[in-house]
């Protein structure tokens, strides 16, 4: 293996993880704007108000997308697994 294979290799992992995190992470954002938009107009100003649903709708985001990440993640580590085919 040379630098260049090693470097697609890290490369690769890391956009296989930044897209099997992207679903939590979109809904934690979308759920925190709502919230704080709520939290603007009712002027009502409570820390655990802001994590709390935050969690649970990760949470739930995450049984949601989980075959679809599994899926992600055994195609990705099938491919690490192949032979490789060197030139």
């Amino acid at each position: 293996m040379d630098t260049g294979m090693a470097l697609d290799l890290g490369r690769q992992a890391l956009m296989t993880a930044l897209i099997i995190a992207m679903p939590m992470l979109c809904v934690g954002l979308v759920v925190g704007v709502l919230i704080s938009i709520m939290q603007a107009v009712t002027q009502v100003q409570e820390m655990t108000l802001t994590f709390v649903p935050k969690i649970i709708a990760m949470i739930l985001a995450a049984a949601f997308f989980m075959p679809w990440i599994l899926n992600r993640m055994m195609n990705f580590a099938a491919e690490m697994f192949s032979p490789m085919v060197v030139p």
